[in-house]
């Protein structure tokens, strides 16, 4: 039989561990039990999951004996496992994104989320406005100004991105559904070295110029027209 030292199975367990974070507890439905500054307990089915939430999701659970619906992120740490709650599936992608910046912790990452909404971090991200994302407790100039740095290519995959209140959204910069055309073109260009914004939005120039049910080839050559144009 193999035998692993301590120190090898605590590699190999933090090679593990993103699989194990993102797949465990991927939701929760069941009603709002009980809540306080930055958590919630959701009864599902009699019993209580403490889940760890921004104040914006706290905000939209609504009162005790609610019906709620919590998309979560299981965090595991040496010492500690707990539940990162959300109400939307973009809200936790924008959450693992954070988290994956240098020195932006769960804690971290959930003060972004308190102070700024999806659309208003995804906008400060897309603009480089790190003042914006400088508003949350914690978050200096310096740290503010990697993160928006780091995730402004990654903006345009989450969604429209709106001007502001008010406006319509950027044209483009839509997240394609997942095994579509479109997201393949995306792909194919990001393949080629196009920043994903870049791709998404050359992507949707190309669809508006030959229909929904254009084939893949077709749309990755005029996006490529598009793109380097």
């Amino acid at each position: 039989m193999l035998s692993l030292s301590k120190d090898a199975r605590a590699s190999l367990l933090a090679k593990r561990r993103p699989a194990i974070e993102q797949t465990m507890i991927a939701k929760l439905t069941g009603l709002l039990d009980d809540f306080g500054p930055d958590w919630a307990i959701i009864d599902v089915n009699g019993v209580g999951y403490l889940v760890h939430c921004s104040a914006k999701t706290l905000d939209r659970l609504g009162i005790r004996g609610d019906r709620v619906v919590i998309h979560t992120e299981l965090q595991v740490s040496e010492n500690d496992q707990r539940l990162i709650g959300f109400t939307s599936a973009a809200e936790r992608g924008w959450f693992r994104l954070l988290t994956a910046v240098q020195g932006v912790g769960s804690k971290v990452a959930l003060a972004i989320l308190s102070a700024l909404s999806v659309e208003d971090l995804q906008r400060a991200c897309a603009s480089g406005d790190a003042a914006m994302v400088a508003r949350a407790q914690g978050v200096g100039p310096k740290l503010a100004g990697r993160i928006v740095n780091e995730l402004k290519d990654k903006a345009g995959g989450f969604g429209p991105i709106s001007a502001g209140p008010g406006s319509p959204p950027l044209e483009g910069l839509a997240a394609a559904p997942a095994g579509s055309t479109s997201a393949d073109a995306i792909s194919a260009l990001q393949n080629l070295g196009f920043k994903p914004a870049t791709a998404s939005m050359a992507v949707a120039a190309a669809v508006k110029e030959l229909g929904d049910d254009a084939p893949l080839n077709d749309l990755v050559r005029v996006a490529l027209k598009r793109a380097t144009g």
